[in-house]
């Protein structure tokens, strides 16, 4: 799956003159919690977001005074680029202009790692230097909802290819089970072994549920394969 697949491409966009108070109208109402900035060519100029409007002097959520030995420590520049955070009255004095993009043919994986380790909740894609379309957090979710398929069930599996299915998800895992601790028993999954850290129980646990055919997963973690299932 790639960008071209999920991402919104009814754009809602600033121009740069529009004001602070027109860009906010422009998320309410539009729902959204930021916009990519263009000009009259359609040249992407940056991305104004929430978070660029939440520190206003007008509504009184600018910074608050600070201490003066934090006045001393903040530099000129920091002081100057807040006064115009806080103050201007058009977009393109405090809309972000280091912009993260991707293409059309970018991997979700790819958008939803630019996503966390930006720290961003959104990104244009783009084709020509032309912004075509966005990809937010929002669509990520939504294709999980409306494209990934359930795990199929149809089929009636065998024990022991549910068992070798179980011991194929797992396989590669620094938590994986070693063979003898998995047993089936009439489509119900027992996973076996040492006490082991509860994260490591949750992934192997997933690993089981999500192989086609299972209908029960138990863990037992702290005993022997030997001991009774109901245990």
């Amino acid at each position: 799956m790639r960008a071209s697949d999920i991402m919104t491409t009814r754009i809602i966009s600033a121009s740069p003159d529009m004001s602070i108070r027109n860009a906010a109208g422009t998320m309410v109402f539009a729902g959204i919690s930021g916009m990519p900035v263009v000009d009259e060519s359609g040249r992407l100029l940056g991305m104004v977001t929430e978070g660029d409007l939440m520190r206003r002097a007008e509504i009184g959520t600018g910074v608050k005074q600070r201490s003066w030995w934090l006045e001393l420590a903040a530099s000129t520049t920091e002081l100057a680029v807040q006064y115009v955070k806080e103050h201007a009255r058009q977009v393109k004095d405090v809309m972000s202009t280091d912009i993260a993009t991707v293409t059309e043919d970018c991997p979700v994986a790819d958008i939803a790692e630019l996503l966390d380790r930006r720290r961003i909740k959104r990104v244009p894609v783009m084709r020509d230097g032309k912004i075509v379309g966005v990809v937010s957090r929002a669509n990520l979710i939504r294709a999980l909802v409306t494209m990934a398929p359930d795990v199929p069930a149809t089929e009636e599996s065998g024990d022991n290819a549910i068992r070798e299915d179980v011991l194929a998800a797992m396989e590669g895992h620094p938590w994986a089970l070693a063979r003898e601790n998995v047993t089936v028993e009439n489509g119900t999954v027992h996973l076996w072994g040492p006490v082991i850290k509860a994260e490591e129980g949750n992934a192997i646990r997933v690993a089981a549920e999500n192989v086609p055919g299972v209908k029960d997963v138990r863990t037992h973690f702290g005993l022997p394969p030997s001991a009774s299932s109901s245990a």
